[in-house]
């Protein structure tokens, strides 16, 4: 079989393959989270989430609510340089980000089953 035919079978077999993909996963919310900072946030966003007092109190004198931190762990940035990964119970993790104009910075612990925002830092762009 020469050269040509073979490309020619990979292609027709490659565009069916992407038809029947699409096909299928089409409908389904699906993602690739194979970075770190996606697989982090990702984590923190399926627990059940506790605030802190000083949290309520920060996001309160700001005119914010519990959604803009939703917002900010769907579309933040991890800092691992100021996060304490290093803990054995539960990890503490540093998210910035945009939200509603104002510069968010959230400490949050990451445990088993909950993830508890400790601190809110918040300062307008």
């Amino acid at each position: 079989m020469n050269l040509i035919k073979r490309i020619s079978f990979y292609g027709v077999g490659f565009a069916i393959g992407i038809v029947l993909l699409m096909f299928f996963l089409g409908g389904k919310k699906t993602g690739c989270d194979y970075g770190p900072n996606s697989r982090t946030l990702k984590n923190i966003r399926i627990k059940e989430r506790k605030f802190s007092e000083a949290t309520v109190s920060a996001l309160r004198a700001n005119d914010l609510d519990t959604s803009a931190i939703s917002k900010l762990l769907k579309n933040g940035d991890v800092l691992f340089s100021e996060s304490n990964t290093k803990l054995d119970s539960c990890k503490q993790y540093v998210v910035v980000g945009v939200v509603s104009e104002k510069n968010l910075k959230l400490r949050i612990e990451n445990c088993d089953s909950i993830a508890t925002v400790l601190q809110a830092e918040i300062s307008k762009r």
